[in-house]
């Protein structure tokens, strides 16, 4: 009997990529007679290779080395060659469709993600906007596999700094290190820079003995890290000290609490349970991208009739000032984070 062997597939930004990991995690560990494969774009490779040890990771430059219809081919002969009894296509884009076509063609079970684009619309309409909680994406993500014949249940997980900490047997009161995630590919997502400096000030008069890691990369954001770390030594440019991805996991899990945009770096929090305040303007949670096991209670944001006008920030502002950001206080970032700061202390 033919050994089932499943090809995952899902390119795109981290962030994205980022939240199947919780999915596969669990379906390795449901269906561990059955082997998965995760095809996505190097940076991906931290996150699956030591996953479980029924993942395997495939990785695949579709700008370089299969672009366009004569790489995708050539990347489907090298697919072929895995003997897949199963696609989950994850992403549901040009290119995977392509690749989702010759499965097909080969009488491979195939099944892609519905992205309930038409919800989302409605969610994001100038006008009638209809404020609807959408499924999340790793309600989207299981539903692909439970179509494929791979039913897969997702235990409530709780982002709770002070579990990690028990878990690592370190129990002793300590100053809080604060993670902080100022900035995202889209000006709709970015909390404006000089009210973020502000936050960052106070969080150092409250807590002195304090540590800041700031999360980012990218010439901006290095230029602004160089400024805060100078003015304010409990700063730290964490992206810059770590080598890699792996090594800033490494130091996320470290963290007390994050302060994030809705980024990339709000998945990589909740994947070593780190609990973040995240950020929200132009996009909004019910789009279905809130970090996994978080809570959205902690989540940022204002009650205005445009919002949300943008699934990923990418829109210009329909009033052009982006208030949806720029009128969110300081204060009340902090007010949440000396909260659960606070719960950490009480829950340690």
């Amino acid at each position: 009997m033919k050994k089932e062997h499943v090809l995952i597939i899902r390119f795109s930004a981290l962030g994205d990529v980022a939240m199947t990991v919780p999915v596969v995690k669990a379906l390795a560990e449901q269906y561990p007679d059955v082997r998965f494969t995760m095809l996505s774009r190097g940076f991906a490779r931290a996150f699956f290779e030591d996953l479980a040890p029924n993942v395997s990771f495939m990785e695949a430059d579709l700008s370089k080395e299969y672009h366009g219809v004569k790489g995708l081919n050539a990347l489907y002969r090298r697919l072929t060659a895995k003997r897949f009894t199963a696609v989950a296509d994850l992403h549901n884009v040009l290119r995977s469709d392509f690749l989702r076509l010759r499965f097909n063609l080969s009488h491979i079970r195939v099944e892609h993600i519905n992205k309930h684009r038409k919800g989302k619309r409605r969610l994001t309409a100038k006008n009638n906007k209809e404020l609807v909680r959408q499924p999340t994406a790793i309600e989207n993500y299981c539903e692909v596999f439970e179509r494929l014949g791979y039913p897969v249940k997702m235990e409530p997980r709780e982002c709770d700094g002070a579990t990690v900490r028990r878990c690592e047997g370190n129990l002793s009161p300590q100053p809080p290190t604060i993670g902080i995630a100022p900035f995202a590919a889209h000006r709709g997502k970015i909390y404006p820079t000089e009210q973020m400096e502000q936050m960052v000030s106070q969080l150092c008069e409250l807590h002195p003995d304090c540590r800041i890691l700031l999360f980012g990369g990218g010439n901006k954001e290095l230029e602004v890290f160089s400024r805060w770390c100078q003015r304010y030594p409990q700063c730290s440019n964490a992206s810059q000290q770590a080598g890699n991805l792996r090594e800033e996991l490494h130091l996320m899990r470290q963290l007390d609490v994050m302060v994030s945009m809705d980024s990339a770096n709000m998945h990589l929090a909740s994947l070593v349970g780190t609990p973040v305040v995240s950020v929200w303007g132009a996009t909004h949670p019910y789009a279905g991208f809130m970090g996994f096991g978080q809570k959205e209670e902690n989540a940022i944001q204002l009650d205005m009739p445009c919002r949300p006008c943008s699934i990923y920030g990418n829109k210009p502002c329909h009033r052009g000032d982006y208030a949806c950001l720029r009128d969110i206080a300081p204060a009340r970032i902090i007010n949440k984070v000396e909260q659960l700061l606070d719960e950490a202390k009480t829950s340690s």
